[in-house]
């Protein structure tokens, strides 16, 4: 499940108040904010991809998501490493390593990031 752009910014609020009417998810969405008949139709389709749900209160519904931010954001990942780098982590990774949009310190950090992963996975074996 990919979301567009104005579908990601209304989970985002969802994702910050963990559940949300509709009233709040309008006053929190960003100026010029979007008529309530756009944010619905909007609701109704991250319904159907299966990105939230909701419970109703009399005639309010209180949405709430079904996916984590963590989640979906491992599922765009795995699209883009899918699309871009012929389902290859390794392209991917390297492709940042090699294009100069990493600094010195980035670099540095990331070492450090692999090498505590493979104390990690050494220490599995």
């Amino acid at each position: 499940m990919i979301l567009t752009n104005a579908e990601e910014q209304l989970i985002e609020i969802i994702w910050k108040c963990e559940t949300a009417f509709l009233k709040d998810i309008k006053a929190l969405c960003r100026d010029p904010k979007p008529a309530s008949t756009t944010i619905v139709t909007l609701l109704k389709r991250m319904q159907q991809k299966g990105a939230l749900s909701y419970r109703l209160f009399g005639n309010s519904r209180q949405y709430y998501p079904l996916i984590s931010k963590e989640d979906y954001f491992k599922k765009c990942m795995n699209e883009t490493v899918k699309n871009f780098f012929g389902n290859s982590p390794l392209q991917f990774v390297s492709f940042f390593m090699t294009t100069g949009i990493l600094s010195e310190k980035d670099l540095e950090e990331l070492k450090l990031i692999v090498e505590q992963e493979l104390e990690r996975y050494y220490a599995r074996l």
